[in-house]
């Protein structure tokens, strides 16, 4: 048996999922290449993290530091 909150959590997901697919339509992301070497210290980035994050610029280092 669902609860007023259970419905009302779904329904708040669902407007979520439409909003955040309405966004990504009219706004398609830019996947640029990733970087061969990292922006801020030079390093270079390997191809298992350039693979996972498309249009990486920085070592997951630097990255860690700049978040």
């Amino acid at each position: 048996m669902t609860t007023p909150q259970d419905r009302a959590q779904g329904l708040e997901q669902r407007q979520r999922d439409e909003a955040l697919a309405r966004h990504f339509a009219a706004n398609p992301p830019v996947l640029t290449p990733s970087a061969t070497h990292c922006v801020d210290c030079d390093d270079q980035i390997p191809q298992a993290r350039r693979d996972a994050v498309p249009g990486c610029e920085r070592c997951t280092d630097c990255q860690g530091a700049r978040e």
